[in-house]
């Protein structure tokens, strides 16, 4: 750039320079890079010192431009240096001296310019003389454009502050136009119409008004870069502290949302979920890597998603095949229990032949300490399966079957999932312990919930209400335990196989004793095998003075007190250990608990032993009866149901009915009360299964024979007294046993019942079959109802009837 104005000749004609992408101005200085051959000629013909006319070409995709492809205006230039590069190019360093125009092509026959583009050129008039001072108008213009130069100067960072300095030193009005114009961010369209403008004061106000809306452009650009700095600043602290976290946390062994987020991705992946519920995981993985952290719902996608891919959608065990190893391992947990054991070696040999089959839901039904818990736990072991128990004892909402739904703060899955998530395998063995233990209230019913669960035909697209998509439950093997099957809901109950376990006879107790009990207990309480053993005797001795039960509960609290007292002497060092024999069960387990005392209640008239069924077990059950001076009232006690009064009073309706048969006045009926009681009163008791022994206990009463104390009984009567089948038989007979009892009178139908009893007990005990209740007299009081029993039966009732028949069928007899 030039500081002062330089006076100079215009000739007639010049050597041209196309310019392309630049605008040169008078007064300025500009480096220019010539590598086109004609430019180049132009060049070297101009020399150094020498003119050219700098023009700038309209298109600049022109490569060989002539005076067509040019703007009309340009600048007369003087060359100040020429270089030559090594590539053969010139750069140029050119001086504007003067505006000048483009006035038209040259002569053809000019031989000095053979090769060079070259014009004839005029000078450009600025409007204003030579010495005349500047009119006020552009003197203001001036003034505005300097003011204007610093504010642009101030918001460009490309401009050094000098030149404010310099803008204010300017006197020359076309000079300072030409200078403002050259530093504007302008296009060259623009510059091309500045430098075709001479006159001074038009071309100020072009120059002002291109320097308004420049400074509007910066003054925008300055906001907006201010605002991109002011977020720049806030990302590089965010950028800066979340890489310290990364760092803090790589340190503490934790990752970041974003590792999480794709570690996340690969389980859900990993999982081998079906199609359908992956397309659910991933669309919720994408909402919650929309959300902040922070949000509350972003943590309970993520533990929905957890949830989603810890499932085992398609893990499984292998099952073990061998039905040998399944027999074995079930023979060795468990002593006995041939009928469930037999079923699970079925299921095996099925699942082996057929490998897509459903799982059967069985029902382990029995009194407690039968061990139905542990079988299940066996079974899971003779197949090779993970073992999972869920107590529903007390359970009354059908969330802890079926989830809550994700609406809900802590929501979580049922309890069916939890245990597959728990298994970490789609196949387990999930043992329902103490289904019949259900309730259910306003929350709702669990024993409905789980009806889809225990249907093979349905769970296989059980659906949770937290996971909301199904889940194939087909593959575990329910195993549902239960003491008494009247308290499952009708439609459950019908999902069940049901097994019945009644309980172990004394011998089956000494197996179990001897071979499990013992040395469990001598293991959990520190003892060695030769530190603590038990004779049969000891063990028999507990069993029958210590216990009364039909599992081996409290036979192992009992073994468990005798452990800890040889436990304390070893301890002490008072002794290397004992073999307990009965002496030393009474010793320390002090006076007995349980004893027989039948002979004693039974030793009277009008006491009967029966047999019933409690979920515990069966038991035996004293009837007693006696009478009074009354009316003929019939007095019921001991805490009875409903229809156990009503048998009492069908046998006492028989009783009268028949009474003539068995030698009974009538005023007997007339002239006393009858009370019959069951003790053990604060128990409630209830079912038909001890008709037969009231009936007996009060025909004992009247015909004042008693019973043997070695006879039970057990069985429904009809008015006509017919005895009907009854449940429970194989409890009852093992109760029966437990009290001394060698002799049980029963329904003639009960018969098959006895399939069920160990072949040791039938042989030790004796069975009666009744089909009616002269029948059951004859064998507990030697009754013989017989000659006129069919009398009874076909209507003729009371004893001056019956005489009347007798005497009617024998003048008959004589005729």
């Amino acid at each position: 750039m030039s500081e002062a104005k330089i006076d100079v000749v215009i000739p007639p004609q010049a050597l041209i320079l196309p310019l392309r992408n630049a605008v040169l101005f008078p007064m300025m200085k500009m480096p220019i890079s010539v590598g086109r051959p004609r430019s180049v000629a132009s060049v070297l013909k101009a020399g150094e010192g020498g003119l050219l006319a700098i023009v700038t070409q309209k298109d600049k995709a022109v490569d060989e431009p002539a005076l067509k492809d040019l703007y009309s205006h340009g600048v007369l230039a003087r060359i100040e240096k020429i270089q030559k590069m090594n590539d053969g190019t010139l750069t140029v360093l050119v001086h504007g001296l003067s505006r000048i125009r483009l006035s038209g092509a040259i002569d053809e026959g000019d031989t000095e310019l053979e090769g060079a583009l070259a014009s004839k050129i005029i000078a450009v008039e600025n409007g204003l003389s030579e010495g005349e001072k500047a009119p006020i108008e552009i003197e203001a213009l001036v003034k505005n454009i300097k003011s204007l130069g610093r504010r642009i100067i101030s918001l460009s960072p490309s401009i050094p502050d000098e030149a404010a300095l310099f803008i204010e030193s300017i006197t020359d009005p076309d000079y300072l136009a030409d200078l403002i114009a050259s530093y504007m961010n302008i296009n060259e369209t623009e510059k091309q119409d500045i430098l075709s403008t001479g006159d001074v004061k038009e071309r100020l106000e072009k120059v002002t008004r291109l320097i308004n809306k420049e400074i509007d452009i910066l003054e925008l650009s300055k906001k907006i870069q201010g605002d991109i700095k002011d977020e720049l600043v806030k990302n590089q602290r965010e950028y800066y502290l979340k890489e310290q976290l990364k760092a803090i946390q790589k340190e503490l062994g934790q990752k970041d949302d974003g590792d999480e987020t794709e570690e996340l991705r690969e389980k859900v992946l990993e999982a081998k979920m079906p199609e359908d519920v992956e397309k659910v995981a991933i669309k919720e993985l994408d909402r919650m890597t929309r959300m902040s952290p922070n949000s509350a719902e972003h943590g309970v996608i993520r533990t929905y998603i957890e949830t989603l891919a810890e499932l085992p959608w398609s893990k499984s065990t292998v099952d073990n095949m061998s039905l040998d190893h399944a027999e074995s391992v079930l023979n060795k947990d468990h002593y006995g229990l041939e009928k469930v054991k037999k079923r699970i070696l079925e299921y095996l040999a099925v699942l082996k032949l057929k490998q897509d089959m459903k799982g059967p839901i069985l029902c382990l039904s029995g009194p407690p300490g039968v061990g139905k818990t542990s079988l299940g736990r066996s079974v899971a072991n003779a197949l090779g399966r993970e073992f999972v128990r869920i107590a529903l004892g007390g359970v009354r909402d059908d969330a802890e079957v079926r989830g809550h739904r994700r609406t809900y703060v802590g929501a979580m899955p049922g309890r069916i999932i939890q245990s597959l998530k728990k298994a970490k395998t789609n196949n387990p063995v999930i043992l329902l312990d103490e289904i019949d233990k259900l309730t259910s209230d306003q929350r709702g019913d669990p024993s409905s919930a789980l009806l889809e669960v225990l249907d093979p035909e349905q769970n296989y697209t059980f659906q949770d209400h937290y996971l909301d998509v199904p889940f194939d439950l087909s593959k575990v093997l329910f195993i549902a335990t239960a003491n008494m099957l009247e308290n499952i809901q009708p439609a459950l109950r019908d999902r069940l196989e049901i097994i019945n376990i009644a309980g172990y006879t004394e011998e089956e107790k000494l197996h179990i004793a001897k071979d499990y009990l013992v040395p469990e207990q001598a293991e959990g309480h520190g003892l060695k095998n030769d530190q603590f053993s038990m004779t049969d005797d000891a063990l028999r001795k507990t069993i029958n003075s210590y216990t009364r039960e039909a599992g081996v509960r409290n036979l192992k609290r009992e073994i468990a007190s005798l452990c800890r007292s040889v436990a304390r002497d070893v301890a002490a060092e008072k002794s290397n250990g004992r073999v307990i024999d009965e002496a030393a069960v009474l010793e320390i387990l002090g006076k007995e608990k349980a004893f027989s005392d039948v002979a004693e209640r039974t030793a009277r008239t009008g006491v009967a032993t029966g047999l019933a069924w409690t979920p515990v077990g069966g038991d035996i059950l004293f009837i007693e009866a006696t009478r009074f001076k009354g009316k003929g009232n019939l007095i019921l006690t001991g805490q009875l149901g409903d229809v156990m009064k009503e048998s009492a009073k069908a046998a006492e309706s028989w009783i009268r009915s028949v009474s003539a048969a068995l030698g009974i006045p009538d005023s007997a009926f007339t002239d006393y009360d009858y009370h019959i009681h069951v003790p053990a009163g604060a128990i409630p008791k209830d079912g038909p299964s001890a008709g037969v022994t009231m009936l007996t206990a009060l025909t004992s009463l009247l015909t004042g024979r008693s019973i043997s104390n070695k006879l039970a009984m057990t069985g429904e009567i009809t008015l006509r007294g017919t005895v009907l089948p009854v449940g429970g038989i194989k409890e009852k007979v093992l109760a029966a046993k437990r009290a001394g009892i060698d002799t049980i009178i029963m329904c003639d139908k009960n018969e098959k019942d006895l399939e069920d009893i160990p072949q040791e007990l039938r042989e030790t005990m004796t069975f009666h079959f009744a089909k009616e209740m002269s029948e059951v007299l004859k064998l507990a009081l030697d009754i013989d109802m017989k000659p006129i029993l069919p009398m009874v039966n076909d209507g003729i009732i009371g004893s001056e009837k019956a005489e009347e028949t007798k005497k009617s069928s024998a003048k008959t007899a004589r005729k």
